[in-house]
């Protein structure tokens, strides 16, 4: 009898479990701002191309395969301005962009903002900081920009012009000599951000939660979608602001005025500091979406971050966020790992299963740097994955990196494909 009373007392305790398992399932799913709330954890590895802390997540097993049965597949190029000459004239352009049609791509991704300068002719940055485009002579006298989407659209191309610096600067740019106060700082009061093989980008980042900053953003990205004929804009990991960042005067003061006069935490790791200043990027983020969208209401809002956790406990960027309050149409994650497995278990994370019920989900794929070259099987051995994993897609960073390598893409992709949109989504 009293073997009985335990078997009875371990199913009653087994069905409380499930009960409160239900429960909290119901809330992340309803109330998902509950979810990304909680602090993550702070040992999460950076999004390089080693992550081996990644070998403690088991990959997940029998993933549904939700890919719609029309085989559409974003198919993506991002067109830099670094160490690479494709944009730098219009036959550049018109050459890089044919050969993209013939190996059976579907998407641009040029950037348009970067090192502090616009690559096109533009009325804000020569309202804000008196430079309407980067000085180089390349941008002299052209549009870039114009010419990508006029070449692109004749080849059927989605163009989503990139802005690939974000609330990023050099230090001692136009920009920043012209608007010294909107720049953010540590708390020992420095600014800088060294980056390069020699440390010769100097990088400083603008406060997102100052108004000027916001409406100088705001305002150069509506002027692409109201001046251009656009398929999207898109944002990535330097749309956020690094953890360490936020104790200038003016976040300061915001801080203590809502916080009852108390002074941000020493500890820029600090949960609640965290959460405070990763609002103010959800805030910047919702009002870019909300003036993009007045403008152009079918402008497809893109955003190519690093991994959650990485995202969050470095640059307070909380994609997840956005993309369940509905800000985000497009994800393209950037996994940049040299290792398969490492791949597998990034794109197998719930999150992204679970987003790609929402948005189109893609992964962004290392194809190169100038520094360092990335062998064809690993490339061949990502796209396999991801759509064995029934991604959305992909695209690879970045043109010039391509090398001569035109066999081995056509191999990948044989067949021509449309890229998912928000009706394929709503028809899974």
């Amino acid at each position: 009898m009293g073997q009985i009373n335990s078997i009875s007392w371990q199913k009653r305790l087994r069905v409380l479990v499930f009960l409160f398992l239900g429960l909290a399932i119901a809330l992340m799913i309803n109330f998902p701002f509950l979810a990304v709330a909680q602090t993550p954890s702070p040992d999460m590895a950076s999004n390089t191309l080693n992550q081996s802390s990644d070998r403690a997540i088991p990959a997940p097993t029998n993933l549904p395969n939700i890919r719609p049965t029309n085989n559409n597949e974003l198919r993506g190029v991002w067109l830099t301005n670094v160490d690479s000459e494709v944009l730098f004239s219009t036959p550049n352009l018109e050459k890089a962009i044919a050969r993209l049609k013939r190996l059976k791509f579907n998407t641009l991704y040029p950037t348009v903002w970067n090192g502090g300068y616009t690559l096109y002719p533009s009325k804000v940055a020569d309202k804000y900081y008196g430079v309407k485009v980067d000085p180089i002579p390349e941008f002299k006298n052209r549009d870039m920009l114009a010419e990508a989407i006029q070449i692109g659209h004749a080849q059927n191309f989605a163009v989503i012009p990139w802005f690939e610096y974000g609330l990023m600067t050099e230090d001692g740019s136009p920009l920043m000599r012209q608007h010294p106060d909107w720049v953010t700082k540590r708390s020992d009061g420095s600014q800088v951000f060294l980056h390069g093989e020699n440390d010769e980008h100097r990088l400083v980042w603008l406060n997102p939660a100052k108004p000027e900053v916001q409406k100088f953003l705001i305002d150069l990205i509506v002027e692409v979608v109201k001046k251009y004929d656009v398929d999207g804009i898109q944002l990535d990991d330097h749309f956020g602001m690094p953890t360490e960042l936020g104790y200038d005067d003016y976040t300061i003061a915001l801080y203590q005025r809502q916080n009852g006069g108390q002074s941000p935490p020493v500890d820029f790791k600090d949960p609640d500091w965290m959460r405070w200043r990763a609002k103010n990027v959800t805030n910047l983020m919702v009002k870019i979406n909300r003036a993009v969208k007045a403008v152009k209401p079918d402008c497809l809002v893109s955003l190519s971050p690093n991994p959650k956790e990485f995202s969050y406990n470095k640059f307070l960027q909380e994609w997840y966020t956005w993309v369940y309050l509905g800000f985000v149409d497009e994800l393209i994650i950037q996994v940049y790992r040299d290792d398969i497995d490492n791949f597998r278990r990034e794109l197998a994370r719930p999150e992204l299963q679970e987003m790609r019920q929402k948005i189109s989900v893609a992964v962004g794929i290392l194809t190169g740097l100038r520094v360092q070259n990335v062998d064809m099987r690993q490339i061949q051995g990502q796209v396999k994955t991801s759509r064995e994993l029934s991604m959305d897609g992909f695209s690879f960073f970045f043109y010039e990196t391509l090398g001569n390598r035109d066999a081995s893409f056509e191999s990948l992709l044989f067949n021509p494909a449309p890229r998912p949109d928000l009706k394929n989504i709503a028809s899974r």
